[in-house]
């Protein structure tokens, strides 16, 4: 059977996404009015969410982009951070959001927090759509998550599998 026929469980709705991504924005308005707020978007997953995000952050902010890999091409972490393509911004002028589509075996948030915040930003958190902490391989916990799923495969709203259906406006796991 081909990928493309399998069953669909879908897990949160484009619907479900927006309200959640507008309540974020919300909150990180708050939280940053006053600061020198620079978002670094986790290339590639997190580009869709990024994009809405900073759409309804009210504020004056500056965004890069960072590629960063520990998946490869399979459904689970190789346990290995690997910067594909780094920043070159100063960010001791800055208080720094990373934002990731997905938080599971923190190995890649942890590690790109640890990197940045040897650069001196003023203040630096994190900010996923996607929280699963059943399948953490080091301890962190994301500042800002919009949900806490649980431990299934998902793909959509820039989560890929195998490179296809970032495109696709809502979450959804593949059921057998």
């Amino acid at each position: 059977m081909s990928i493309e026929n399998k069953r669909r469980e879908v897990l949160l709705s484009k619907e479900e996404i927006d309200h959640r991504v507008r309540g974020l924005g919300q909150q990180l308005t708050r939280v940053y009015e006053g600061k020198n707020l620079l978002v670094i978007s986790l290339l590639k997953g997190s580009f869709i969410f990024t994009a809405d995000l900073i759409r309804q952050i009210k504020l004056p902010l500056r965004i890069e982009f960072m590629t960063t890999s520990s998946y490869g091409h399979s459904e689970e972490s190789t346990g290995r951070l690997e910067i594909v393509q780094d920043i070159n911004v100063d960010l001791s002028a800055y208080d720094v959001l990373v934002v990731d589509d997905i938080t599971d075996s923190a190995i890649t948030m942890a590690g790109v927090i640890e990197i940045l915040g040897k650069r001196n930003p003023k203040s630096i958190r994190s900010c996923v759509l996607l929280d699963k902490p059943s399948r953490r391989k080091v301890p962190y916990i994301p500042d800002y998550v919009g949900f806490e799923i649980p431990d299934k495969f998902i793909v959509g709203y820039g989560l890929n599998y195998g490179d296809y259906f970032r495109n696709i406006d809502h979450i959804f796991a593949f059921v057998d």
